[in-house]
This record gives C-alpha cells, structure tokens and sequence, in this order.
C-alpha cells in the first residue's frame, strides 16, 4: 500500500539538516539509518552512507533516483552464487582452457619474432 497523497512523501528531516550543515561541501558522505526515507530532488548530487545492519554503503544521489528510498540502494544480503560443487568444476576447467589459450598465443607469438 502506498502512502497517502495528503502526507505526502516521507523525508527524514534530520537528512536536510545535516545537508544545510554540510552546504556546497557535497562529496563528505552524510551517514543515516534512515533506510525508509524517500529521496528528494534537493538531495540529488549528495552522498549519503546508508546503513545495512553491517556496515555503511555509499550511494550516491542522481536524477534518477529521486522518489525512491534510501533503502533500496544498499543491499542487506550478500549474494554468493548459484551452483556449489559442479559450478566450482565448471569454471576450474573455464579457467583452465583460459590459462592454456594464453600460453598458446604466447609462444606463437613468441616463434613469429624469430
């Protein structure tokens, strides 16, 4: 369910503040758990630290970005990948065919100069 159009968007205030602090100084990283805080068109070109429960992760403001949440740009979960055992053979023998490519192009190289 969206939010009511008579509230209108929610802000954290404390974000404008500190923005107001911060003045035309907008590469400092503003730091906020305000996950849930929608963007403004007043925050484009700032940088904020937003937290993941972990750590802070920068996200800087575009154009695009305004009427999303603060939130959606700093993941809570690291993804690791699909696959397990067979995956971890698969790209061994990627890697492999790689290594073995190069050295095949290496030492053909290698002959034309002589």
């Amino acid at each position: 369910m969206t939010r009511s159009l008579s509230k209108g968007p929610y802000v954290y205030e404390k974000l404008f503040t500190k923005m107001e602090k911060l003045g035309a100084k907008k590469e400092t990283v503003i730091k906020t758990w305000a996950r849930d805080s929608q963007i403004a068109p007043e925050m484009i070109g700032y940088t904020f630290g937003v937290h993941n429960g972990r750590e802070f992760i920068e996200v800087k403001v575009s154009e695009d970005m305004v009427g999303h949440r603060l939130g959606e740009f700093s993941p809570t979960r690291k993804f690791a990948k699909h696959g397990g055992k067979m995956q971890k053979e698969l790209e061994q023998k990627q890697k492999e065919a790689e290594i073995t490519a190069a050295k095949g192009a290496k030492e053909a190289a290698g002959a034309a100069k002589k």
